[in-house]
């Protein structure tokens, strides 16, 4: 063994604990050298942040310290190359020792309308629309200054530090609302003080929400309500022409109802662009991934550059123009990892299928754009 590489005590043998949060991933990485018999191993452990982490190792055998410390530095320099660091992607998070745990709370989850559907909502005042955000379904309890988040599984998760210091200035309280970046709207408010308000009429938990204060409105803010028939239709269209995913509409009367209706409810959406989850089948050369729904295979999609490749099995969500019975996703954009949707959730029954004769119409739109095939 060289002289000029001595290995250190075993308790201070290298070790690293790596971050990734962009778009919706949320990683942890971990590599570290270990004494194996007459030599050392190189292990590592990956993860989403707060669930429990796959393992596996880069030395099949023992090797010289030498040759470990490269190993364990070529992991390391390629994980912090696609994006990983040390100080957690510069933000901290509120880690709680209960992730993945269930606790207790689920939100009310909405059925889809479509845009002709919509008008009838926008003309009455029973009616109250919200936007609806492209982020991460949660919700967050918050007891005398702690602050516990939840998927819409109902497992616990951890939220950014940021954002569960802003939260506590709210008081005791159960929130629901959606996780964009680092940054969490609050749509409802299900517990005030102690007290259950999911009895009330929607219209007098808005009001509570709308009365709540946060330490930080950049880390944590309420939505905004609209009711008049002017105020809505005039919201509706801006939300619409920003390009941004859609809205919601919220009967003034209705208590909170965990869970999704048959059909219909008190609360409904509509989308202004399509989204899927879709399994990870296949990861490609080129930042590509494979997509199946369910046992079809949907087409590929190329992950930016500024998220990590998801593995296979992995579930992601992918934004697209529309699809073709038994063929491919068209325009496929990926948004990114979805830790709250299960592998067997993600079938062709969330497909919006273009009508006959339509598939022209857009690659006639397509070209007079400019665009080829390869663009769209």
């Amino acid at each position: 063994m060289s002289a000029e590489l001595l290995p250190p005590a075993p308790a201070d043998l290298p070790s690293s604990h790596l971050y990734y949060r962009e778009g919706g991933s949320d990683k942890v990485y971990q590599a570290w050298i270990e004494v194996q018999e007459a030599g050392y191993a190189v292990n590592f452990a990956f993860g989403r942040r707060g669930s429990a982490l796959s393992t596996g190792t880069k030395t099949s055998s023992p090797v010289a310290y030498e040759a470990a410390v490269k190993i364990y530095e070529k992991i390391v320099g390629e994980k912090k190359a696609k994006g990983y660091t040390p100080e957690a992607s510069g933000q901290a998070f509120a880690m709680t020792d209960k992730a993945g745990r269930i606790s207790g709370r689920l939100p009310q989850l909405l059925n889809p309308i479509n845009d002709s559907q919509a008008l009838t909502y926008l003309e009455s005042e029973d009616w109250f629309l919200e936007e609806k955000f492209d982020g991460r379904r949660l919700m967050a309890a918050v007891l005398a200054g702690q602050v516990e988040g939840s998927n819409r599984k109902g497992l616990v998760v951890s939220l950014p530090q940021e954002v569960a210091d802003a939260l506590v200035g709210a008081g005791d309280c159960v929130l629901d609302g959606e996780l964009v970046g680092t940054k969490f709207w609050v749509f409802d408010v299900l517990s005030l003080g102690g007290s259950d308000l999911t009895t009330l009429p929607f219209s007098e938990r808005a009001a509570r929400r709308d009365s709540l204060t946060f330490t930080d409105t950049d880390s944590a803010q309420a939505v905004t309500s609209y009711r008049s028939p002017a105020e809505k239709t005039a919201a509706y269209a801006a939300i619409r022409n920003a390009g941004r995913e859609g809205v919601v509409f919220k009967r003034a009367s209705a208590p909170y109802k965990v869970g999704r209706p048959t059909a219909g409810g008190d609360q409904v959406k509509v989308k202004f662009y399509a989204t899927c989850s879709a399994v990870v089948a296949k990861v490609n050369a080129q930042r590509s991934v494979a997509l199946k729904l369910g046992d079809v295979n949907v087409g590929n999609v190329t992950v930016p550059v500024n998220f990590a490749l998801p593995a296979v099995g992995e579930v992601v969500e992918v934004r697209y123009l529309y699809a073709n019975r038994g063929g491919a996703l068209y325009q496929a954009i990926y948004l990114g990892t979805r830790d709250d949707v299960d592998p067997g959730e993600c079938g062709l029954d969330q497909i919006k299928y273009k009508a006959e004769g339509a598939e022209q119409n857009e690659e006639d739109e397509a070209d007079s754009r400019g665009l080829s095939k390869a663009d769209r």
